[in-house]
């Protein structure tokens, strides 16, 4: 059996796996909070409701209708997409000329109600959902056994991740988004709906959460609890990478996802706790975040 450092190699790349699953939901999280704090300027606390919301939605689309995972991908997204628009017209709108706290009050208050409205719905024991056939069994890489939905979920999180950092850094629409983060009286003045363009963000990225939802809904169990699992950490990778950091939020969510799985291997016993060391060791170096930008 290979050893690394006198640890079992399975073992080793065993918690890897972990890890980088870890970081591809941490990374996908965290950008859609990344693009929701760099455009709107609110902190997003029911990012994680809605992280269980796409989970849930996938989980119903199956059960009442028939809807198989794959076109869960593309339909909870865009399900959960369209009540963060509605979301932001009525209730979250109103709080962009008032200070950052109004707004994290505001969104914690509207997670408590949807965790509440699923919990009161279904209860908070896990119910199941299928892995795809076509993603069933694992595959042997030689030194370890890689499940095949797990591999799977890394590589549509990369994926979902760059797509999303080529449109924002390298496209039009992403030029005027970030003009518009800068000054939006200005591009305002140029013609662009700036209201509109706050509004389909806010869709984006809770739609981002959803999808991330559906990946996440074969591996954990679907419950109402199963965000606020995740948001905490979530939000030490934003802080770690940058506010409103798109590059750093992917970069970021992935490394820490893997030191965390390191630290389940070489002590067990800080793997809860390492991310935010990480976080107050980058906070005291460097204030802003590993790729934040200065004020």
């Amino acid at each position: 059996m290979i050893t690394i450092f006198g640890i079992p190699g399975p073992l080793l790349f065993g918690q890897l796996l972990l890890g980088l699953i870890n970081g591809a939901f941490y990374a996908m999280l965290s950008l859609g909070l990344a693009i929701i704090f760099g455009m709107l300027n609110i902190i997003n606390f029911a990012h994680g409701a809605l992280f269980m919301m796409g989970a849930f939605v996938a989980w119903m689309l199956l059960n009442y209708l028939g809807i198989g995972y794959f076109p869960a991908l593309i339909l909870a997204p865009v399900i959960v997409g369209i009540f963060g628009l509605i979301c932001e017209k009525t209730i979250i709108s109103p709080l962009y000329k008032l200070d950052h706290l109004y707004g994290l009050l505001l969104t914690f208050g509207m997670a408590l109600v949807i965790e509440g409205l699923f919990r009161n719905a279904y209860g908070s024991s896990g119910m199941p959902y299928r892995i795809p056939d076509v993603f069933q069994g694992a595959t042997d890489l030689g030194f370890m056994f890689l499940p095949n939905y797990r591999g799977w979920v890394v590589i549509a999180a990369l994926i979902v991740c760059l797509a999303t950092w080529a449109i924002i850094e390298k496209t039009f629409i992403g030029a005027r988004l970030r003009a518009a983060t800068e000054n939006a009286p200005l591009v305002q003045a140029f013609g662009v709906n700036v209201p509109r363009l706050i509004t389909l963000t806010y869709g984006a990225g809770v739609a981002l959460a959803a999808f991330a939802g559906v990946l996440a809904a074969p591996i954990y169990s679907v419950n109402p609890n199963m965000g606020s699992n995740f948001i905490i950490t979530v939000f030490a990778v934003v802080v770690i990478g940058g506010m409103g950091s798109i590059l750093g939020s992917i970069v970021t969510g992935f490394a820490l996802g893997v030191i965390e799985g390191l630290t389940k291997v070489f002590y067990p016993q800080g793997s809860a706790t390492v991310i935010f060391l990480v976080m107050v060791i980058v906070l005291i170096v460097r204030p802003r975040g590993l790729f934040g930008k200065a004020a």
